[in-house]
């Protein structure tokens, strides 16, 4: 057991597989006087059900907000079939976090009820001023189709607080996602977590995905499916595969990751990342997807160089950071392990920015649900007026 945190954090990870070993390591490295709430990032290859009851056992009355991925980004960078961990001391962090349990009934009234209990409880710890010191993380189910329908709502209700997130995953399989809140974890479901310190701080998304000139227009789709029937009035998976000149019997997540496809919104791209193709031919998205739509054929850019730019501008306003939450999407991560050095590079960069996050199934910036982005905040060690 830890004596306490020399600056507000502690991270941790477990590389165990039995659920109780799990428990245990998180509670050795993490537990210390002032320890106030635990925000992990886990493998969906655990028995969660034992996982949820191991951690309330060793964690007694500390708060724990988690999820499942597809893939842990941990102390030492990227990592697989683990749990990734950080403990938030009390003295530095106010943390409040509320259980959204029916996503598919969750509206504006609702969302403004999470949010005023969310700043009632922040408020108790005395920290700091909501306004301008407080930011929202969101860990949505990501096989639920509803995070456009729940993040308009937040959206609506945090007003000025920053907010981002990420969709839970199960390591690409594609089957049943999870989120943890209060001792179990639950399907179909959020976690909305508000989080409120002195500390300076900025909530960041970038991506590294270039335009091209060719376009594809969704002429019959299923918006409450995620599901594109057609494109250019042909078979969506024919007409996408003959676009980027790949074999049809060929497509799948690499592909998907080297070939995106986005809708442009005034001067912005944002990627509509393609899950899987369908037997009948169709396209599953992890982002909603209207008829009538122009869908762009986007190709990846530098992705670590794009990375490290984040960093450096992140820096130069934060300094050298506390600690860097990321939502990775899966895709950069599949990106990424195509290149065995690119996964050493990229996992060098994530450690010496101090980064704990998870690969995720969409990510979420103020109130938008994005695609094959990294999104997060960054906590810098200083308080807002400049002063340790």
């Amino acid at each position: 057991m830890l004596e306490e945190p020399a600056e507000g954090v502690v991270t941790a990870m477990s590389q165990a597989s039995e659920a109780e070993a799990v428990a245990q390591d998180l509670a050795r490295q993490l537990i210390h006087p002032h320890l106030g709430f635990v925000l992990f990032f886990c493998s969906a290859e655990y028995d969660l059900e034992a996982l949820g009851q191991a951690l309330e056992q060793y964690f007694g009355g500390v708060r724990l907000v988690g999820c499942t991925s597809a893939g842990e980004i941990t102390p030492q960078g990227y990592g697989r079939n683990c749990v990734s961990a950080v403990g938030f001391d009390h003295r530095s962090f106010s943390i409040a976090s509320v259980l959204v349990d029916e996503m598919d009934r969750f509206g504006l009234i609702d969302a403004q009820q999470l949010v005023e209990r969310l700043v009632q409880d922040c408020r108790v710890n005395s920290l700091a001023p909501i306004k301008d010191h407080s930011f929202a993380l969101t860990l949505l189910d990501g096989l639920s189709s509803r995070e456009e329908v729940v993040l308009a709502a937040l959206g609506a209700a945090f007003g000025s607080i920053p907010h981002f997130g990420g969709s839970a995953a199960d390591d690409n399989h594609l089957r049943h996602t999870h989120v943890y809140h209060e001792g179990r974890f639950h399907a179909g479901a959020a976690v909305v977590v508000l989080i409120n310190t002195a500390l300076d701080f900025e909530v960041f998304s970038t991506h590294h995905i270039l335009p091209g000139s060719d376009k594809l227009v969704v002429t019959r789709a299923d918006n409450a499916t995620r599901r594109v029937f057609e494109l250019n009035a042909e078979p969506a998976a024919l007409a996408y595969a003959q676009l980027m000149g790949v074999p049809l019997e060929n497509l799948d997540e690499r592909v998907f990751a080297a070939h995106p496809l986005a809708v442009r919104l005034g001067d912005s791209y944002y990627v509509r990342s393609i899950q899987r193709v369908n037997p009948d031919l169709s396209l599953s998205f992890y982002c909603a997807v209207e008829n009538g739509i122009v869908l762009t054929a986007m190709r990846p850019g530098p992705l670590l160089p794009n990375l490290e730019a984040l960093f450096e501008r992140l820096g130069q306003r934060l300094g050298p950071p506390l600690l860097t939450i990321g939502c990775d999407c899966v895709l950069r991560r599949l990106e990424i392990e195509a290149d065995a050095d690119a996964v050493a590079r990229t996992s060098e960069v994530l450690r010496r920015h101090r980064v704990i996050g998870f690969n995720s199934y969409g990510e979420q910036f103020n109130g938008m649900h994005i695609n094959q982005t990294f999104t997060g905040v960054a906590i810098g060690r200083r308080g807002r007026n400049g002063c340790r």
